[in-house]
């Protein structure tokens, strides 16, 4: 076996990357970067009925997104099938595989016999000694075949050491002589799947709990094939919290990588918090930069406990797991802003609220604003909903905060557009002579300073908390804040 590690990340394109795949691809890309090895990146696209552009293009573009970079590849394993056949050719010449012409009526009329005498129902190797001249005479008539794997019939079985799960055994007699090309010529996944592992000198085998049925068969191919057996580490699957196996087919698109980038994730912030799914340090360590996380990671580290993604779809703000938010949160909040801006934009931009001028003019502003209001965010879209009003007039009231803190108070609908007044002859519109003002007006009205902030907070960004108030009306600028409180009146009228 090569001494360089060599790891590999091969998903079938069906469909968009999922969280599933995406921390398959992380796992292998930490290892390969820890140990100074390569990362291959291989689309297993053999199933053409359901292999599509869009999925290839979907898979290639959240990598990309996420920062997970591969040193080979994409390698497509279309382009390989005459590699697999050849494989199969082999050991058929070597008298390791054979052809198999059985019908699959005739195979189902066995398993039916099989359940009724309560024997096993795997196959019983009937056409595993047939003669040369059978075998010719069928393939003359025309007859169908499969080719399988003959299975050591001998007492034994096949052993490996898994990373994850330690000693696995399986008994010959427990593994049919399998199928690795079908009756229509096409190779199975089973045989594929090794022989672009051994082209491609696969040292390590990262994968899903799901794969480690087919290893031990794999690894008879392996043998078959005089090939080096590469180490297997599986990890434990993701569930959602009633148990079930994460999937497409289950939970749809909140489960895509896609669907966490459109709703406001970082892309570190997600690898951080997919890396976490199944895997830990001993001091249980949660925020990890790229070097951090790379230099901590070791397959030992991977738990055998499935883990558990606490998906939430009814509630709007915490829409998935509380944890991968608080992480997001943790890196909108602390990133330097020249890293963070470029990702705020791209939302912005897509909700059409993006100006020029926040990248030259206005870009002072622009980043002590998004500086004020990013420690109550928990993702991007937080700077263009709950944000917006700091970059635009167009934004929406907080309904209960609405009803709480103006409609409760019929007198606002005088008071505040005489606070505007106010502030509107001010000549420096300062956090000094802002407060003076307001807290000048509540104590001349014989009123709690409160119901005037949270009545001004609420008219003018159309919520009930945030940051400072003073400092929110500084970095929305007096020509806004007064505007908005003049315009107070519609709010009741509207209601």
């Amino acid at each position: 076996m090569a001494d360089k590690v060599v790891v590999r990340f091969a998903p079938s394109p069906t469909g968009y990357l999922h969280i599933g795949g995406a921390r398959t691809a992380i796992f292998n890309w930490l290892f390969a970067r820890k140990m100074g090895g390569k990362f291959i990146l291989r689309i297993e696209d053999t199933d053409i009925e359901r292999s599509t552009e869009e999925s290839i293009k979907g898979i290639i573009d959240g990598l990309t997104w996420l920062g997970i970079t591969w040193d080979e590849g994409p390698y497509f394993q279309s382009q390989f099938v005459n590699e697999h056949l050849e494989a199969a050719e082999i050991l058929l010449k070597k008298g390791l595989a054979y052809k198999c012409f059985c019908t699959k009526e005739e195979l189902e009329q066995k398993r039916k016999e099989a359940m009724k005498r309560k024997t096993s129902l795997l196959y019983d190797g009937a056409c595993r000694n047939l003669k040369p001249e059978e075998v010719a005479a069928k393939e003359a008539s025309g007859k169908p075949f499969v080719i399988r794997l003959k299975v050591p019939r001998e007492a034994g079985s096949v052993r490996f050491k898994d990373i994850v799960y330690g000693a696995i055994e399986k008994k010959y007699e427990d593994i049919e002589d399998f199928v690795i090309v079908r009756s229509n010529g096409q190779p199975l996944y089973v045989l594929s799947n090794t022989v672009d592992d051994i082209r491609d000198r696969i040292t390590h085998v990262i994968r899903g709990q799901d794969g480690l049925a087919n290893t031990p068969k794999q690894i008879l191919i392996y043998q078959a094939l005089g090939a080096d057996i590469p180490q297997f580490a599986h990890m434990p699957l993701t569930l959602d919290p009633k148990r079930a196996k994460i999937s497409k087919r289950r939970h749809g698109e909140i489960v895509s990588v896609q669907f966490y980038r459109e709703k406001g994730f970082l892309p570190w912030a997600l690898v951080n918090f997919l890396a976490l799914l199944g895997w830990s340090t001993p001091d249980s360590r949660q925020i990890f930069s790229k070097e951090e996380l790379i230099e901590a990671f070791s397959l030992e580290g991977i738990n055998r406990a499935n883990s558990i993604f606490d998906i939430r779809t009814n509630d709007p703000k915490f829409f998935t797991d509380p944890k991968a938010l608080s992480i997001n949160a943790h890196y909108i909040r602390t990133m330097p802003l020249e890293e963070l801006v470029p990702y705020i934009k791209e939302h912005m931009e897509k909700a059409g609220i993006w100006e020029p001028a926040y990248e030259n003019g206005k870009r002072q502003w622009f980043y002590e604003t998004v500086d004020l209001i990013r420690s109550r965010f928990h993702v991007l879209t937080d700077f263009v909903t709950l944000g917006r009003c700091y970059f635009s007039d167009d934004f929406e009231y907080d309904q209960k905060a609405l009803k709480k803190n103006v409609l409760k108070h019929p007198e606002l609908r005088t008071w505040l557009p005489q606070l505007a007044d106010r502030l509107d002859q001010l000549d420096n519109f300062t956090l000094e002579s802002v407060e003076e003002v307001i807290r000048n007006m509540a104590e001349e009205l014989q009123i709690k300073a409160g119901i005037l902030i949270n009545g001004v907070r609420t008219a003018v960004t159309g919520q009930a908390v945030g940051p400072g108030l003073f400092d929110v009306l500084i970095a929305i600028g007096k020509e806004r804040v007064v505007r908005r409180l003049r315009d107070v009146g519609r709010l009741f009228e509207e209601h």
